[in-house]
């Protein structure tokens, strides 16, 4: 269906641009006049504009600045509608903004707050359109909006403290390998050279280590295209069910890796789980959300399972425990808020618990990553040095005799 972009006034004068979906401009134009807006210009899109926000990236920051002061808004007792206007025309982010202003319109034509944000999954992920699906269902929208902003910023500064932690690894890594690939393509091929003119008997390390040289130079083209296939097809494989299911396996368990991964799911689940069932929202309910919110297969699976045990009579924990995924502590402390009455409070304390987890095992990933690194390199460049090196040796020897 192609996309319009309209110029339009509201009731009030003020100017509306924002992109609408229909058959034909007359169809177009009749919905925004269904919504009261005036047009003034209306234009198809071109197809580019299809992948809405593709081109402009939105800053996590400018989401929780965003949430902030909506949640102000909202609890000063200003209508949404009015937040949404006046968040819309502040904001500054070239992703947030047309999302905004986007969603104003979709409120104003009837949707509810969270079906309108899930149009624009690019700006509003699951976690968000979900809470704030919570939020209306329990009428506490300036306290979620809060919560979310919370969590956006907790989030924001652990990928920022794991990317921190990788910047330098990565760097150095991309630069090692630029420099063995001109080691084995210009400096080792001159090695050869020189030992083939003296006649020189090579270790089978030496032959290893030139053989590897000649492949390079003879087939470099070939190894660039492997890693680029290789890429594209590991990406396409992990979008695939089975691929995205089996991804989730090994991301969690993979050492190091797999723990922050599982630390970090366990502490959305009880984070997200703790606030819904605060707010009022049913169990069964509050799990089909917070199963949406999970990004791991194996997590998400765990969670259905845990819905369909709680359905024929079961207790909470029980089915966590069976999954294995859960630490015992997580089902221990969910055991004992069921019993107690205090479920959702337990579950914010294993959440604060697993913050703190989260960021210990950040550091403890940042001190062994430079180690480690240079270690690999230790063993590269001794195994270049004793591999050139051998033969050498040999040579003095030979002329010492």
């Amino acid at each position: 269906m192609p996309t319009f972009a309209y110029t339009a006034l509201d009731g009030e004068g003020r100017t509306v641009k924002s992109t609408l979906e229909g058959e034909n401009e007359a169809l177009v134009l009749s919905k925004l006049r269904e919504l009261n807006l005036q047009v003034v210009e209306l234009k198809q899109a071109r197809a580019k504009s299809s992948l809405s926000f593709g081109k402009a990236k939105m800053k996590p920051k400018a989401l929780v600045v965003f949430s902030r002061q909506f949640a102000t808004m909202i609890d000063a007792g200003i209508p949404i509608l009015r937040c949404l206007e006046i968040l819309g025309n502040q904001t500054k982010d070239l992703a947030l903004k047309p999302a905004i202003l986007t969603v104003t319109t979709d409120v104003k034509g009837g949707l509810s707050l969270n079906e309108a944000m899930a149009k624009h999954p690019g700006v509003f992920n699951n976690l968000y359109v979900n809470m704030i699906r919570a939020a209306e269902l329990g009428g506490i929208l300036d306290v979620i909006l809060d919560r979310l902003s919370g969590f956006l910023e907790y989030e924001a500064e652990i990928r920022s403290k794991i990317k921190g932690a990788m910047m330098y690894p990565v760097l150095v890594l991309c630069f090692s390998v630029l420099m063995l690939f001109a080691l084995f393509t210009f400096v080792l091929p001159k090695f050869k050279d020189i030992f083939k003119g003296m006649n020189v008997e090579l270790p089978a390390l030496t032959k290893m280590l030139f053989g590897i040289g000649d492949f390079m130079q003879a087939y470099w083209w070939t190894i660039i295209l492997a890693g680029i296939g290789g890429f594209i097809g590991f990406k396409m494989w992990g979008k695939t069910p089975k691929g995205r299911y089996q991804l989730d396996f090994f991301k969690l368990k993979m050492p190091i890796i797999g723990e922050l991964s599982l630390k970090l799911s366990v502490a959305r689940f009880c984070r997200t789980f703790g606030t819904l069932i605060n707010a009022g929202v049913p169990m069964m309910r509050s799990l089909e959300i917070v199963g949406e919110t999970l990004n791991n297969g194996l997590l998400i699976h765990a969670i259905d399972e845990t819905r369909m045990s709680i359905r024929d009579g079961n207790r909470l924990s029980a089915p966590l425990t069976e999954s294995g995924l859960f630490p015992s502590m997580v089902t221990q402390m969910i055991d004992v808020g069921e019993e107690s009455g205090r479920l959702s409070e337990m579950l914010v304390k294993v959440g604060d618990f697993y913050d703190s987890e989260v960021e210990s095992t950040v550091k403890g990933l940042t001190s062994m990553i430079e180690p480690m690194l240079i270690i690999f390199l230790g063993c590269v460049v001794g195994f270049i040095a004793v591999s050139v090196m051998t033969p050498i040796f040999s040579i003095v020897n030979s002329v010492d005799k």
